[in-house]
């Protein structure tokens, strides 16, 4: 059994990761997905959410909005549209981020797009979470 997989993150402005990881977790429309060395082959959909790889025994947390994800061959590709290092997220501005968006949710403007009003709370959360595993 293989110890690692090749795990590449990139947006469309660069490539953010390009190593080799021990495990990996990423947020799927249906829940968050494992992944381990030999994963068996897959193709999914991202949603916003916290995304997190073990590189040299150590943790690493990204933010991240919609994108896909292939396991192939211990290689796992992910395309976002955006990622964020937990790192650089203030936990109070995200707070403050989410409060705002869920009171957009519950006070919506005249003619409200409620996609877009539930994708902020969705990022904001997101962006909360992620924060809190860096800073609890």
């Amino acid at each position: 059994m293989t110890e690692t997989f090749r795990l590449e993150i990139a947006t469309p402005a660069r490539l953010l990761v390009d190593e080799d990881v021990s495990s990996a977790e990423f947020p799927g429309s249906n829940g968050y997905l494992g992944v381990l060395p030999d994963h068996a082959a897959l193709l999914g959909r991202l949603e916003p959410g916290v995304l997190t790889y073990t590189l040299a025994g150590k943790q690493n947390v990204l933010v991240i909005e919609d994108g896909f994800l292939e396991v192939l061959d211990n290689h796992v590709s992910v395309l976002v549209e955006r990622a964020e290092p937990a790192e650089k997220i203030s936990l109070d501005s995200a707070r403050r981020a989410l409060a705002e968006a869920e009171q957009a949710l519950m006070h919506p403007p005249e003619s409200p797009n409620y996609d877009a009003l539930l994708r902020a709370v969705r990022l904001s959360q997101a962006r909360v979470d992620g924060a809190q595993k860096i800073h609890p």
